[in-house]
């Protein structure tokens, strides 16, 4: 997740960076404070997000608007159908000066990278990007490159529009850590939104950074120190299994899903300031993390059954522990 000599910051310091994040980006995304939270959860968890809503909701200025306040460098790939994967990754030209051939690196050499409708290419530039999200390098002609780090992908698509589009298949879907959907503001954020511009006086706003791609290393290593109970460990393996054996899946999450939902309940404690997670963590974050990764039956989607409805029904029907008492450990926690 991050380099070696990091050094990791205690929960309760993430948590107030995390708020003064949040704060920083929701002054630019009106309104959608839970599902930022949950963006920055991703990020602190290491991940991908997918960002999947309606056109003009919002998905490429919340991705700029962290970049920004993460201070990570950022680019934008507009996805087509006729971007190639050395679009994505680079390529080797020649060099005429030197007599040889010279790599030139690709948008994905970068801090965030921003794969703008990433439905609307071919499986095969889409593909270009499963390296790169899961080994955090790239290999073009037999010779692979390390990604720098923090490397993270905020990828957009229309869940609407099938025309010109290439679905993804479950295997990139599943290397996403959650995926976040904004829906429609309220008529008084929009009127917030029309606010602002015109407070603003120009188009594009810039936000200030609140950290920078180091202290953003150190608040993902600070998760580490994020303690799991034994029995919150086994109810998120209990939610995961169960959306395997739920009657309207064809198939169920992947251990990946359980990963995820760890990764991202510890995100969401450090967040609040915790260093432990409480069920409520995992309930948070168990659709945006599993939804994605179900399969439905195709008797299911005449029926308009989406994967968000097996994962609460997985909810529903899964015990959680009791979460009346904080746990001890030896190094303790304060009084709550």
């Amino acid at each position: 997740m991050t380099d070696a000599g990091v050094e990791p910051i205690p929960p309760y310091e993430v948590g107030r960076l995390a708020g003064a994040i949040l704060d920083s980006v929701g002054s630019v995304v009106v309104g959608k404070r839970d599902a930022l939270e949950l963006v920055l959860a991703g990020i602190l968890a290491g991940g991908h997000v997918l960002l999947e809503d309606l056109p003009g909701l919002g998905k490429t200025l919340t991705a700029r608007c962290f970049a920004q306040a993460l201070g990570l460098d950022f680019r934008r790939l507009q996805f087509t159908p006729d971007l190639l994967p050395a679009d994505v990754t680079g390529s080797f030209l020649y060099d005429q000066r030197k007599g040889d051939f010279a790599f030139r690196a690709g948008p994905v050499f970068t801090n965030m990278l921003l794969a703008d409708e990433i439905n609307r290419t071919p499986p095969k530039t889409q593909a270009a990007l499963l390296e790169a999200m899961q080994e955090k390098q790239v290999s073009v002609e037999g010779v692979t490159y390390r990604l720098d780090p923090p490397f993270h992908v905020l990828a957009t698509a229309n869940p609407i529009e099938y025309e010109g589009t290439y679905p993804l298949p479950e295997a990139q879907l599943d290397r996403f850590m959650l995926r976040v959907s904004f829906g429609y503001p309220t008529a008084e954020e929009e009127w917030e939104v029309l606010r602002r511009r015109m407070a603003r006086r120009h188009e594009e706003a810039q936000l200030a950074p609140v950290v920078d791609a180091r202290a953003l290393q150190s608040m993902q290593a600070g998760l580490e120190s994020v303690a799991v109970e034994d029995s919150i460990g086994r109810y998120i393996v209990a939610l995961t299994s169960a959306t395997r054996e739920h009657a309207s899946a064809l198939v169920g999450s992947s251990p990946r899903g359980s990963l995820a939902l760890l990764l991202l309940a510890r995100a969401r404690a450090a967040m609040a300031g915790r260093d432990f997670v409480v069920p409520e963590d995992v309930k948070d974050v168990a659709v945006p993390a599993l939804a994605h990764r179900i399969t439905l039956r195709p008797e299911m989607w005449l029926r308009r059954v989406d994967p968000s409805f097996v994962v609460q029904e997985v909810l529903a029907g899964t015990p959680a522990p009791a979460s009346g008492a904080l746990p001890t450990y030896a190094g303790g926690y304060a009084e709550q």
